[in-house]
């Protein structure tokens, strides 16, 4: 780390310790050329994530879109928040993982499904309906009929 005051590379820590609700470390330095102390703070670096929808257009990533999704497709079913929070939180980890800055809302979509399935059929049903944007009944009865055959 550079020394603020002298521009001399090399320091040693003196203190480290959490920061910011454990999100970041505050560290105390001193410079060994001109011995004055700083503190720098370390934190980790997150890319944002970037969703392209059918249109082309882009946006920035954002978990409550995912979790209001879910919710409306678990309106009236006993499926509880926290659940669904889980869940939110999970799609966004494995998106991270993925190092793909760039996710399609295809790719999104499928992975809400692929949880909610089996979490709870009749919502992933919901859900599959307005993201597949079931034309007719005869669309929607092949879904079922999946469903059914992935149950037996």
């Amino acid at each position: 780390m550079k020394c603020p005051y002298c521009g001399y590379s090399e320091s040693k820590v003196i203190d480290s310790r959490p920061a910011d609700e454990n999100s970041s470390i505050r560290r105390r330095r001193e410079c060994l050329s001109c011995g004055k102390r700083f503190t720098t703070y370390e934190t980790v670096e997150s890319l944002p994530m970037v969703v392209v929808k059918k249109d082309g257009s882009r946006q920035s990533f954002d978990r409550r879109k995912v979790l209001g999704g879910m919710i409306r497709a678990c309106e009236k079913r006993p499926v509880p928040l926290a659940e669904l929070e889980k869940i939110a939180e999970e799609i966004e980890q494995d998106l991270q993982n993925s190092m793909e800055r760039e996710i399609s809302t295809e790719a999104i979509g499928e992975k809400v499904m692929e949880r909610l399935r089996n979490v709870d059929q009749v919502a992933y049903v919901r859900f599959a309906s307005v993201y597949r944007q079931f034309k007719d009944i005869d669309t929607f009865m092949t879904e079922l009929n999946k469903l059914l055959a992935d149950n037996r």
